[in-house]
Parts: structure tokens; sequence; C-alpha cells
């Protein structure tokens, strides 16, 4: 009797804490948002291409760089206005978490 009560307590408690594992596919590791799509290469060709569709930046020579989510900029831009700019812009891309913006000021 005493071993009925006790897996009558266990074994809800076992299911709710199987059910609350993580979903993975196919058992592989949880995913994470590098595995996600936005990888370091994922997030560069991203900011290039933001980069490129605007207007005032797509002339500039900034190249483009990331390593576990920060984006390094180097090249030159020519206002501080353009530099901030980038940066707004580049905030806009997934997966970025800091920007190490060493552009020069041309103009």
């Amino acid at each position: 009797m005493k071993r009925v009560i006790l897996l009558s307590a266990v074994l809800p408690v076992a299911l709710l804490i199987g059910c609350a594992a993580p979903k993975t596919l196919s058992g592989s590791a949880p995913m994470t948002e590098q595995s996600a799509g936005t990888t370091d290469a994922a997030i560069t060709t991203q900011v290039k291409a933001a980069i490129a569709a605007d207007a005032d930046l797509a002339a500039s020579k900034i190249a483009v760089d990331t390593a576990t989510g920060t984006v390094t900029l180097k090249g030159e831009i020519k206002s501080m206005m353009l530099r901030k700019k980038v940066e707004g812009i580049i905030y806009g891309v997934r997966g970025v978490k800091a920007i190490d913006n060493r552009l020069v000021i041309t103009g």
C-alpha cells in the first residue's frame, strides 16, 4: 500500500520534469541564437547588405567583421552623422550584441 502511494506521488512529478525538458530537433542540443541562423557569417552578410542598401552609405569603404555577435567596422566615412547612422542600421540586424566602430572620419 505504501509503495502505491509513493509511486502515485512520484510518477506525476517525473512526468512533469520530462515534459519540461527543452525541445530539440532529432535529439540534438537545444537551438541557440547561433544555431538558429544568426551565426557570425550571417550577421556579417546582413550588415554588408544593409550598408549597401543605404544610399548614403553604399559608396563608403567599410570593412565588416563579426566575432561572437560583436561587429567590427574598419575603413573611412565622410562624417560623424554617417558614422552614427551606420551604427543604427547595424543594431537593427538580428544577433548583433555590440559594435566596435573603428571608422575614420575623412570629411
